[in-house]
């Protein structure tokens, strides 16, 4: 006797493209910065979505949010600033029945027009023409009104920073109104979303992570050289749940660009009192947050160092991030470490969860 088995039914994949415009102003974060604040800037942001029904578990979690790239022209508006071309990761993440939608996006952006001493001294903002960038966009969002073409419009937030890989690196922060349109590249097809199953609570024990990090930086001393860094850290997390755990660990850091420091200092600023022998390890412990979405995860630290020889920046820091799993124990990460609005370095990690 034989018998037939219905072959699982195929993820549902449905695509939609937003070209939005947009125009706004540049933060006054930091008062190094007022001379580049001359015009409004504008752009275009252009994004490609794919819509998440719920085939997995993660998707219903969060609400079944968007994945996908968005790609971002800039022009500051001023010539000693440049223009921007910045290519993204993004989610879109959805409230109020989906009316509103914000998007959490991470990249980089190529910026045509760097500091240099010679041609382009007063730009203290980039000092490389690759910076990391983040954007934050919280948009009224309807997809699909007339033939599969909807409407978005609300705020939008681009940062542009290289977290000190090289000086100068006061960065920029703008903020900006943006409209635009939606197309259903499915013209307009309708999928239902998987309800979402009762689960199992995640109990584990706790676990014990090592991470090497490392990288290349400077000090905010232009021209002062780029050296690079190793930071080795170990701590516990405890599963909260599916989404969530708490961290409480160790970092030790071998920051080299701080020996450069160290010597320029005692030199040149003998009224600093700074020693040319002084240590320039430093050793922090930091409590954490973990953020799982799927083999994803966002992490947030705040640090205390209790062994400080020299004074950089002060003795609180934070570090925010994201950590990509490969399998159950082994991982990788960047992180942007610094202290408050700061930024030291930006740190790339190979970890094991044991």
């Amino acid at each position: 006797m034989g018998f037939s088995q219905e072959p699982p039914e195929k993820p549902k994949k449905k695509f939609v493209l937003d070209l939005n415009q947009f125009n706004g102003s540049i933060l006054l974060h930091n008062t190094d910065i007022s001379h580049l604040i001359t015009e409004h800037t504008s752009g275009f942001i252009l994004g490609f979505n794919r819509k998440r029904y719920g085939d997995e578990s993660w998707e219903g979690d969060y609400g079944y949010p968007d994945t996908g790239f968005t790609f971002v022209y800039q022009d500051m508006n001023n010539p000693v600033l440049g223009k921007h071309f910045g290519l993204y990761a993004h989610y879109n993440f959805y409230f109020l029945k989906r009316n509103i939608q914000f998007r959490l996006a991470q990249g980089v952006s190529y910026n045509t027009n760097p500091y240099d001493k010679d041609t382009n001294f007063r730009n203290n903002a980039y000092g490389s023409s690759f910076l990391s960038s983040t954007m934050l966009m919280l948009n009224y969002h309807k997809e699909n009104l007339v033939a599969g073409l909807g409407f978005k419009a609300g705020l939008s937030l681009i940062h542009y920073s290289n977290a000190n890989f090289k000086a100068p690196n006061t960065s920029t922060n703008t903020a900006a109104l943006n409209f635009g349109f939606t197309y259903d590249l499915d013209g307009g097809l309708i999928y239902d979303f998987i309800p979402k199953q009762p689960k199992e609570k995640i109990t584990e024990p706790i676990h014990y992570n090592l991470v090497l990090r490392g990288g290349v930086n400077e000090s905010d001393v232009i021209n002062s050289g780029q050296y690079g860094f190793v930071i080795l850290s170990g701590y516990a997390d405890k599963r909260l749940g599916r989404k969530s755990a708490i961290q409480l660990g160790a970092d030790i850091f071998f920051s080299n660009f701080l020996k450069e420091l160290i010597r320029f200092q005692s030199t040149s600023f003998p009224e600093m009192n700074v020693a040319a022998d002084t240590d320039f390890k430093r050793v922090g412990l930091f409590v954490g947050h973990e953020l799982f979405i799927n083999k994803m995860s966002v992490i947030t630290q705040l640090g205390y160092y209790v062994y400080y020889p020299f004074d950089f920046e002060g003795k609180v820091y934070n570090r925010i991030g994201l950590k990509r799993y490969f399998g159950d124990k082994v991982f990788g990460s960047a992180t942007l470490k610094s202290h408050g609005a700061a930024a030291e370095a930006l740190e790339f990690g190979i970890g094991i969860r044991l």
